[in-house]
């Protein structure tokens, strides 16, 4: 079982930068793909970026080049720096984690293990 905590949600105006956190428990991380997915109100869950165990990631379009997911597996924590915000990134925003191939999938529904999510809330 892998228990994951997000935090670092909060209120900021468009152009702020804000970061947050995903600690893991249970299990070390190196042995997950784990991800960021968001979902405002009344829309579905989206996926954001993802990290493997070599490093690579991999970003929705409508954040490349504002967002970076990395990760400290010492500290079994994944982060998501997010710059530039919009008013549109207004979302409660989920890590996950994935077992299995080690390969990055962007659907909410390939992912095993989810934390409780934070709340990003982005004004104009």
């Amino acid at each position: 079982q892998v228990q994951l905590v997000e935090s670092g949600g909060g209120l900021v105006q468009a152009g702020d930068s804000l970061r947050l956190s995903c600690v893991a428990s249970g299990r070390t991380l190196s042995g997950f793909v784990t991800a960021w997915f968001r979902q405002a109100r009344g829309k579905p869950r989206e996926f954001v970026g993802a990290i493997n165990w070599s490093g690579t990631t991999q970003y929705a379009d409508s954040v490349k080049g504002r967002f970076t997911v990395s990760r400290v597996i010492a500290d079994n924590t994944m982060y998501l720096q997010m710059d530039s915000l919009k008013p549109e990134d207004t979302a409660v925003y989920y890590c996950a984690a994935r077992t299995g191939p080690l390969t990055i999938v962007t659907h909410h529904g390939e992912y095993d293990y989810w934390g409780q999510g934070t709340q990003v809330t982005v004004s104009s």
